[in-house]
């Protein structure tokens, strides 16, 4: 509605822009032409001539001749007076030019309306919902693979380690290799080579995780597997990250990360009705601190436009409503753009940023959780393990507390 309301408000400007310039003349009526100003100004002249030849400022015969002149430049105005005063009067009367003007309102607002019902936007093809939603599924269908998207993605600089950490990085690297069933050397590897910045190596490394598991694996293993495939292909889901966010809501349908990953997928692919359906249901069954909270809350009303959808997103979740702070969608792309160790050294200002909070502030199990996990990531076992002792200390009348904290201890490999 509010389309219609603003094309008729502009066919209607126009065309009373339209009117008016045909009414000009009319307005105009009773408004001194130009060549009637100058007849005036030439009589003037004569009478200063008179007055002038009374005063004997000027002879006779040079009087004489200036009336002449005068003269001649009065009869050329007056002809030009004549012109412009049968222009003006000859034309079709005020009526006329009143009813001229509301054809041509009319023709402009009828005609717009009916061009835009046949033929759209001019170049551009119709397309209804049905071809919409065809398209976005050809486009889901047809995109590349995760060996393309990464192939298509620069080179990033290898991260600088010292020397020491680099060895025990070829040292672990080597030990997994010779030890393919060796689970827990995998999940560490991954684990280390997602915080170093290397994502190929580490989707490769938490496949084995999957393999090694086999029907054990758990929704978490493929949603980490799917993650680390998403950031690798630059921030695409491929086809094969689908396929484990997939296997992850095949084995929980209500796994948070594997729901907000298809999202993703489904907004990069044509669909964003279907993104905020998904987004919006996981809002609602996700607590406040879940990593997934801040990308969507900072997207989601945006792409409730694109969907069509009259969304406001609900007061806890705005700035200062309760939410939990993480990085904003700009964030999250600006960091898809940094190197490795820019990237790294973001990971670590957040952590130690979340780390100095929790100590003076306190927080919620679920942030010494993922503090916890964070410093196993980064290799910070013992750090993980002080914190992980901490923890147990401030939780301990807390059982259900202590436990989700816990899981982020195993995750670190710093508790049993």
């Amino acid at each position: 509605m509010t389309f219609w309301l603003i094309s008729a408000l502009i066919a209607v400007a126009v065309a009373l822009a339209l009117i008016a310039a045909m009414l000009r003349g009319r307005a105009l009526e009773g408004v001194e032409a130009p060549a009637a100003f100058d007849i005036n100004v030439y009589r003037d002249q004569l009478t200063e001539i008179d007055r002038d030849l009374a005063r004997g400022v000027i002879g006779e015969e040079d009087a004489e001749r200036t009336r002449t002149e005068v003269k001649r430049r009065i009869l050329a105005a007056d002809a030009a007076r004549r012109a412009q005063s049968g222009g003006a009067g000859g034309g079709a009367p005020k009526a006329v030019n009143i009813i001229a003007g509301a054809l041509v309102a009319a023709g402009m607002i009828g005609g717009s309306i009916w061009m835009y019902r046949a033929m759209g936007a001019v170049g551009v093809d119709d397309l209804p919902l049905k071809g919409r939603i065809e398209a976005a599924k050809q486009l889901r269908e047809n995109r590349d693979s995760q060996a393309q998207m990464e192939a298509a993605l620069p080179p990033s600089p290898p991260m600088n380690l010292p020397e020491r950490d680099a060895k025990l990085m070829e040292q672990l690297r080597s030990a997994v290799a010779g030890r393919p069933g060796d689970l827990k050397g995998h999940e560490m590897l991954a684990g280390y080579e997602a915080a170093l910045g290397n994502y190929t190596a580490a989707y490769q490394a938490q496949e084995q995780v999957l393999s090694i598991k086999g029907d054990t694996a758990s929704a978490e293993d493929y949603t980490t597997y799917g993650e680390l495939l998403f950031i690798a292909a630059g921030n695409r889901v491929s086809p094969e990250a689908e396929a484990a966010f997939r296997a992850a809501l095949a084995r929980d349908p209500r796994n948070g990360g594997a729901r907000f990953y298809m999202g993703v997928m489904m907004l990069q692919t044509g669909r964003p009705d279907v993104t905020f359906r998904t987004w919006s249901a996981l809002l609602n069954d996700s607590p406040p601190d879940a990593p997934w909270i801040a990308p969507i809350t900072a997207r989601i009303e945006d792409i409730a436009f694109l969907a069509g959808v009259e969304y406001t997103l609900p007061p806890m979740f705005k700035e200062g409503g309760g939410a939990l702070k993480g990085p904003s969608a700009e964030d999250v792309e600006a960091a898809g753009d940094m190197s490795a160790e820019d990237r790294n050294e973001m990971v670590r200002a957040m952590v130690a940023q979340l780390s100095s909070r929790l100590a003076t502030e306190g927080g919620s199990p679920a942030e010494w959780a993922r503090l916890i996990s964070a410093y196993g990531v980064l290799g910070e076992t013992a750090r993980a393990r002080a914190i992980w002792t901490e923890a147990q200390s401030i939780f301990a009348a807390r059982p259900e507390a202590l436990e989700e904290v816990r899981q982020g201890a195993l995750r670190a490999g710093v508790a049993q």
